[in-house]
């Protein structure tokens, strides 16, 4: 039978409506999915909303705390958000599962980003309610500065909060500092049985070295977790064993192992003036800043892998040299310095020198910026500030809970250009980079390379918009690393002894945004504008 051009004009034009009305049902039910996904996020972001309303539920009663209201307003406008958007993306539970295993990596990218950003704009809300903070550029700056521990804050009156409001800025920074999709992964088995998990985690860890401790992805979170709630429970132990009363010793701890650098006191840990909360606070820092696998193995009798670990020695090696030099700078930077530095500023004798030197390098370096009762370099003169600002670019271990580039990008590049000039002493020989006796493959060297340029870019970019919002420029470079590093202080009017306050709206934003992009490690961010941008479909 002949088949005329009309006839296969016309069976073509059916099959491809067809076709297109198949793919029509089919993206409804994938983007039905990642509603149910984020309502999902939002039920569980409402549960440790419920669990602040209770501390400000008992502080009420204990002290006449105000801010009960709001948060309890706050949680249910969440779960309520939350229960709209998976009722909006049901669907059998059959689609649901083959949809979940079709997702690709960019979903997993968009999810993620979607999440923090989603995350920001609830946990503002608090905030905005309880008159903590009165507009939404500010309130919105302070949740992401939280839940990507970076720990920049607009709040001049910290000590006149209420308990519920400052247990909340804690409890954001301890949900970030592990990772929210880490933690969500642990809790929640309905998503942990699906493919996509895998892709989400590596979305969220997105630094080199985090090893999977399990032939499960939910498993490895979990231990993972496990880990961050010891070593919290610890913390907050030593904590209160000091002059911390016991809603201090929580909050701190919380803080303290997610790097996050939140205080209950406008003076941060300096507030207790005690060389014992400095050494503990110390001590914890620089534990937040160890990759969270190792202490796996530390506790199931590998103590070989911890010990042999190369980015650890590095990690080890740069605390102690950077202290050392702060130490020297304290008796010899008046006279070498021919910037005016602020003597009254200065640690005196040797034992506070050196105490105020190794909590503020670790402090750095872990991009948790408490602040200890000598804490404002700012005045300590300008060679204190290379130092301290090659700590906050720097960071400490990837697989742990510190921002910033990480030690072992910081390797891999140094031992990439070390090979280079190997090669041309050598043209013919074969050199390969090796980290903890592991062979780095180039596609890894590759884009460790290429992580630092795009950092370095994305500094350059971010360092002239906060000049055209108004900033000087020793006040952009610090802004900048400090948001991209998630660190926390700046210098000049957002110096350490300030806040952000007088910031423009426009640096708020943008601090907002490098913040988001620096706790997902760049590319993750990256990768879901870029995909928007070209018209990708999510």
């Amino acid at each position: 039978m002949k088949i005329t051009s009309q006839q296969l004009i016309f069976f073509l034009d059916i099959l491809l409506k067809s076709s297109l009305k198949k793919m029509y049902f089919y993206e409804l039910k994938f983007i039905g999915m990642k509603t149910r996904i984020i309502g999902f996020f939002l039920l569980f972001e409402a549960s440790f909303m419920l669990i602040t309303s209770l501390v400000a539920l008992y502080y009420f009663y204990q002290c006449g705390d105000g801010d009960v209201l709001a948060l309890t307003v706050s949680t249910i406008i969440t779960a309520i958000s939350g229960f709209i958007l998976i009722s909006a993306g049901r669907s059998n539970g059959k689609s649901d599962r083959q949809n979940i295993e079709n997702f690709e990596v960019k979903d997993s990218f968009f999810l993620v980003t979607l999440t923090w950003i989603i995350f920001a704009l609830f946990g503002m809300l608090p905030f905005l309610l309880n008159g903590s903070i009165r507009d939404v550029s500010s309130a919105f700056f302070e949740a992401m500065s939280g839940f990507t521990t970076t720990g920049c804050t607009v709040m001049n009156d910290i000590d006149y909060q209420p308990h519920g409001i400052l247990f909340w800025r804690s409890i954001m920074q301890w949900l970030g500092g592990l990772g929210i999709i880490v933690l969500f992964l642990a809790v929640m088995p309905a998503l942990n049985r699906n493919s996509n998990k895998v892709m989400m985690f590596s979305a969220e860890m997105s630094g080199i070295g985090v090893k999977k401790l399990h032939p499960k992805m939910m498993m490895t979170a979990r231990k993972l977790l496990g880990i961050y709630i010891i070593l919290t429970i610890l913390c907050a132990f030593v904590y209160y064993m000091g002059p911390m009363n016991i809603f201090d010793a929580i909050c701190h701890a919380m803080t303290t192992m997610s790097s996050g650098g939140f205080s209950t006191h406008q003076a941060s840990i300096g507030y207790y003036n005690s060389p014992y909360i400095e050494y503990a606070s110390s001590f914890f820092m620089f534990a937040s800043g160890i990759n969270f696998s190792l202490y796996y193995f530390l506790f199931t009798g590998q103590g070989r892998l911890f010990r042999e670990n190369e980015e650890l020695r590095w990690y080890i090696g740069a605390v102690v040299v950077m202290t050392i030099i702060l130490v020297v700078l304290f008796y010899y930077a008046p006279e070498l310095s021919t910037v005016t530095t602020n003597m009254d500023s200065y640690p005196e004798g040797f034992e506070n020198r050196f105490r105020t030197s190794l909590f503020h390098v670790i402090s750095m370096t872990t991009s948790t910026c408490y602040q200890a009762h000598n804490f404002d370099y700012d005045l300590w003169g300008g060679l204190f500030l290379i130092p301290t600002f090659i700590l906050m670019a720097s960071g400490a271990c990837a697989g742990s809970t510190s921002g910033g580039i990480k030690i072992i990008r910081e390797v891999i590049a140094i031992k990439s250009i070390n090979n280079i000039f190997r090669r041309l002493l050598h043209p013919n020989a074969l050199f390969s980079v090796k980290v903890s006796n592991e062979v780095i493959d180039e596609e890894k060297t590759q884009r460790v390379i290429n992580f630092l340029l795009i950092f370095l870019h994305l500094y350059v970019i971010g360092v002239l918009l906060f000049i055209v919002s108004g900033s000087t420029l020793k006040e952009a470079m610090f802004n900048c690393v400090s948001a991209l590093g998630n660190s926390g202080p700046g210098i000049g009017s957002t110096g350490p002894s300030l806040s952000f306050s007088e910031l423009s709206n426009m640096g708020k934003w943008t601090m907002s945004a490098l913040m988001l992009i620096g706790r997902l490690e760049i590319y993750t961010v990256l990768v879901t504008f870029l995909a928007l941008f070209r018209g990708s479909k999510y």
